[in-house]
């Protein structure tokens, strides 16, 4: 048997690990992985049109998978590329492994051609960063930047020259068994019987919910219902706690909707639970507040705490379930759940007043009826800015679907990278593509990758011809607005010359037609809809320094619209609060 290289020894760790597929542009100093790659059984190479996209793409695939993906870029300018997409891997806790090749190891510091130290470049967007600059580091350096990744959930980054890649490995590496899942984290009895006291002691608990509550929906449920608490999500929370939920006050932040800003601020006690909701100004002073996370650094962080756990939600609430005081008094409960239906009754009219009659399109409408017509198990991408809105007011989550954004980092563009590592995942699932104009002009190039591979992803374009949510940053600072309009193509049009299916729609009879044309169509397909640029509505009430600053509970109705199916929730669960 011929003696390995390095490349080849790096191709069969990933492998080990479970990457199925390394998305990015390949180069010069990429060659002997790429490939290593080409000769591996069971791992693919993607080729995309910039590697921003594949470091989206890894980080989207991770996310829907739950394990380890992986991306590369070549020297210098290439894996420089990567960093955007790495950041918000990183900060939505993704577990990724980039490849950042490197010039020829005897030229390091010396001003070489495409010359960068991505060693260090990208330290602050991973968990590890380190340089291969001797075959023997393999593949224990290798293997250190797995556990890492899939450990600490977040980014690994391995800088590999490709001199280096292509030398023999070593005769007899040293290998272990990889780490590929992690553990659950229990916090100890001293903090359950703390907490314990906490909750039985409070006559008013309202639960806020994120991301960490992935996979503790029943917990979270009867947890609850125990404790006839009002259960708030942040955005990030909405997929995982939002369905099936008789407790559900919707959304705080500037984006938000219903009662939670009340129910957080109405309690005694609030318990975070699994979030790492950054706008601290929506989050009381006055009230006692627990919060329990995985990550301890996130613990305290935006607000004092009574209390801080450490744990995985879903066993600490299986501990907790069982040792707290089921309370009786639903009155606090209750009142919220009124408030909750009665701001959604405020706000529905104006969506649905004449909006089928209406041109150009209203945005929201759009949204209701994608959610209406999409599958129950659809995988939704949604682009930063007014995508943003429009997925958390009307998306309908029921425990399949999936939501994925830049939701931490907040970054352009990334709504279609990341449906590409959704779609690779599994060809048969439905992945929309929820992308704004401005997000999906900016990496358009990377919609020949749907071509290139027949990816059935489909991209609804809501194509105001402006950066809606910049110009609202403008107007509620009392500026006008500038530099945010785009004299648009007709994007249809461009999908169907790249050899995609594509239609626009200018008028709200074309809409439902159109959208479920394309959501049948077999391969890639976009939908460009022309929707109104003056889409958002500021009551005079609402002061700039309440948006901004994300500072008072009135600014979270400052975008005005409608909620879609999300009233028919809370009336329903209004009608199940009980009668005296």
């Amino acid at each position: 048997m011929a003696k390995q290289n390095v490349a080849e020894q790096f191709v069969d760790i990933l492998v080990r690990a479970g990457v199925r597929r390394v998305y990015g542009v390949v180069g010069d100093s990429l060659n002997p992985v790429v490939d290593a790659i080409r000769r591996t059984g069971g791992i693919d190479w993607i080729q995309v049109r910039h590697e921003e996209t594949a470091a989206f793409a890894a980080g989207a695939e991770a996310q829907i998978t739950g394990t380890l993906a992986a991306c590369a870029g070549s020297c210098g300018p290439g894996n420089l590329h990567l960093i955007n997409g790495l950041y918000d891997a990183h900060r939505s806790m993704a577990p990724v492994l980039a490849l950042a090749s490197h010039i020829p190891s005897g030229e390091i510091g010396l001003g070489y051609f495409q010359e960068t130290h991505p060693d260090q470049l990208f330290r602050e967007c991973s968990h590890y960063s380190e340089l291969i600059s001797n075959p023997r580091q393999m593949p224990r350096l290798l293997q250190t930047a797995v556990q890492h990744a899939v450990g600490r959930s977040g980014v690994s980054v391995v800088s590999l020259p490709g001199d280096i890649a292509a030398l023999p490995a070593p005769d007899k590496p040293v290998e272990h068994a990889l780490v590929t899942s992690r553990p659950t984290v229990r916090p100890g009895d001293e903090e359950i019987d703390r907490l314990v006291r906490l909750v039985d002691d409070a006559d008013r608990v309202t639960l806020f919910c994120g991301s960490g509550t992935a996979g503790a929906h029943a917990e979270v449920m009867e947890f609850a219902g125990l404790v006839k608490a009002p259960v708030g999500h942040a955005l990030r929370g909405k997929e995982w706690i939002q369905y099936d939920n008789p407790y559900d006050v919707g959304m705080s932040g500037l984006l938000g909707y219903g009662a939670a800003y009340e129910a957080t601020h109405e309690c005694d006690l609030l318990i975070l639970l699994g979030t790492d909701f950054p706008y601290h100004a929506f989050l009381p002073d006055d009230v006692k507040i627990v919060q329990v996370d995985i990550r301890p650094e996130h613990l305290g962080r935006r607000s004092q705490l009574d209390l801080a756990v450490w744990g995985d939600v879903r066993a600490t609430l299986r501990a907790l379930n069982s040792r707290v005081r089921p309370k009786t008094d639903r009155r606090f409960l209750d009142r919220m759940l009124k408030k909750h239906a009665d701001a959604l009754e405020g706000v529905v009219r104006a969506y649905t007043r004449k909006v089928e009659k209406h041109t150009p399109i209203h945005p929201e409408y759009v949204a209701a009826v994608l959610d209406e017509l999409a599958d129950d198990d659809a995988v939704f991408t949604v682009d930063t800015g007014m995508c943003n809105v429009w997925a958390a007011r009307y998306l309908s989550p029921n425990g399949r679907r999936r939501i994925i954004g830049s939701f931490s980092h907040g970054s352009m563009a990334n709504a279609l990278p990341q449906a590409i590592g959704a779609q690779f995942t599994d060809r048969g699932r439905q992945v929309v593509s929820m992308s704004g104009d401005g997000g999906f002009s900016m990496l358009m190039g990377d919609f020949l990758t749907l071509v290139q591979y027949d990816l059935p992803v489909k991209v609804v374009l809501f194509n105001n011809s402006s950066l809606g949510m910049v110009e609202l940053e403008m107007l509620v600072s009392g500026l006008p607005s500038y530099g945010t309009t785009y004299h648009n193509p007709d994007f249809a049009a461009i999908a169907r010359a790249a050899g995609a299916y594509g239609v626009r729609v200018e008028k709200p009879k074309q809409l439902s037609g159109a959208l479920k044309d394309a959501l049948k169509h077999k391969g890639p397909a976009l939908v460009d809809v022309v929707t109104d640029p003056n889409a958002l509505s500021i009551p005079p009430k609402i002061s700039a320094e309440m948006v901004t600053g994300f500072a008072l509970s009135a600014s979270k109705i400052v975008l005005d619209g409608g909620v879609g199916r999300m009233i028919q929730m809370a009336r329903s669960n209004l009608r199940n609060v009980p009668r005296p």
